[in-house]
C-alpha cells in the first residue's frame, strides 16, 4: 500500500488570466478551456458580467468533456500566479474608425491593467490583443518592466490566417494546406510576404498571377475593417480568439512553434526600440528567439515604414499624456 510519502507531489495546474471579458476575451476563454490547456480567470470591470460568462462556460464542461476551472471576477487578486496574462480590455472599433483612433482611449486602460496584473503574477508571460496592438504591446512592456521575451502582441498569427484564408478561397484548396506569413504592424501597413505563402510547399507565385496576389494582399490588409463594416456594432472576435489560443498553446505546451507575433526589437531587421510583427519561436519562456528572414529590399522598406508608423503613435501617446 502506498503512503503519502510515496505519492507524487501534484504540480500546479496552468492558469491563464484574460483581462477583458468582451467578445474576444470570452471566446478565448472558451477556446482555452475546451482545448484543455489551462484553468481560466476571466476579469472585467463590469460587475456580474465575467461571473455570468464563467458560469455559462462551466455549465458546458460536461458536454465539452473537460474539467478546467473557469472563474469570473472583478478583482485582480483572483488572477494571481497566472502563467499567461492576455490583455483584451479596451474599446472595439466602429465603422469608419481606424485602429489608431483607439490609441488615446485604450492606452490608459492597457497601462493600468498591465500594472495591476503584473503585481499579482510577476512571472507571467503577457500577450496583448487590444488595438492599436503594436503600440499597446510597447506600452504594456514599459508598464510592467518585464524582459522583452515575456511580452508579445497577437497580430501576425491573425493576419497570416486571414491571408491564408483568402488564398485558399481563391484557389479552392484545403485551408490546412495553405501556409502564409504576414509581418509588420497590425494595420494598413502590414507586410504580407507573398514569397513565403505556399500551398503544400508550392509558392503562390507559381499558382496566381501578380494582380491576383496583390488583390489578396490588399484584402488581408483590410481584413479587420471589412468585418467591422459588415458587423457594424463591433469587430472580429472568433479568429482573433483562435489566433491567441494558438499562441497560448505553443507557450504552455512548449511547442516552440514559429509564429509571427509583435515583438520588441533590439537591432533585428535593422530596427530598434519598437514593437513590430516578426517571426518568433514561442515556448515556455515566451519568445525563445526571433528569426530574421531574407527579405527583399522592397519588403525591408515596407517593414521599416510600418515600424516608423508605430513609433509615431508611441510618440503621439507620450506627447498627449504629458
Amino acid at each position: 500500500m502506498s503512503t503519502p510519502l510515496d505519492s507524487p507531489i501534484p504540480l500546479p495546474l496552468p492558469r491563464v488570466a484574460i483581462i477583458g471579458a468582451g467578445r474576444v476575451g470570452s471566446t478565448l476563454a472558451q477556446r482555452i478551456a475546451e482545448k484543455n490547456l489551462a484553468d481560466v480567470v476571466l476579469l472585467d470591470i463590469v460587475e456580474g458580467m465575467p461571473q455570468g460568462l464563467a458560469l455559462d462556460l462551466l455549465e458546458a464542461r460536461g458536454l465539452e468533456l473537460h474539467n478546467r476551472q473557469i472563474i469570473g471576477t472583478n478583482n485582480y487578486a483572483d488572477t494571481s500566479n497566472s502563467q499567461i496574462v492576455v490583455m483584451t480590455a479596451g474599446f472595439p472599433r466602429k465603422p469608419g474608425m481606424s485602429r489608431d483612433d483607439l490609441l488615446k482611449v485604450n492606452a490608459k486602460i492597457v497601462v493600468e491593467a498591465a500594472k495591476q496584473a503584473i503585481a499579482y503574477s510577476p512571472h507571467a508571460i503577457f500577450i496583448v490583443v487590444t488595438n492599436p496592438l503594436d503600440v499597446m504591446t510597447y506600452l504594456a512592456w514599459q508598464a510592467t518592466g518585464i524582459k522583452r521575451d515575456r511580452i508579445m502582441g497577437m497580430a501576425g498569427v491573425l493576419d497570416s490566417a486571414r491571408f491564408a484564408t483568402f488564398i485558399a478561397l481563391e484557389l479552392g484548396v484545403l485551408p490546412a494546406d495553405v501556409k502564409a506569413m504576414v509581418l509588420g504592424s497590425h494595420g494598413d501597413l502590414m507586410v504580407p510576404l507573398s514569397g513565403y505563402a505556399t500551398v503544400n510547399g508550392v509558392p503562390i507565385t507559381e499558382l496566381l498571377d501578380p494582380a491576383t496576389i496583390e488583390r489578396l494582399v490588399e484584402r488581408t490588409r483590410n481584413g479587420g475593417a471589412e468585418i467591422v463594416k459588415l458587423i457594424q456594432t463591433g469587430g472580429a472576435f472568433f479568429a482573433p480568439a483562435s489566433a491567441t489560443s494558438v499562441m497560448v498553446e505553443s507557450i504552455l505546451l512548449n511547442q516552440s512553434r514559429l509564429l509571427p507575433v509583435a515583438a520588441y526589437l533590439q537591432g533585428e531587421y535593422g530596427l530598434d526600440d519598437v514593437v513590430i510583427g516578426v517571426p518568433c519561436r514561442l515556448g515556455l519562456s515566451g519568445i525563445e528567439s526571433i528569426l530574421e528572414l531574407n527579405l527583399s529590399e522592397s519588403e525591408i522598406k515596407a517593414l521599416h515604414i510600418s515600424a516608423q508608423s508605430v513609433r509615431q503613435q508611441i510618440e503621439q501617446w507620450y506627447f498627449s499624456s504629458v
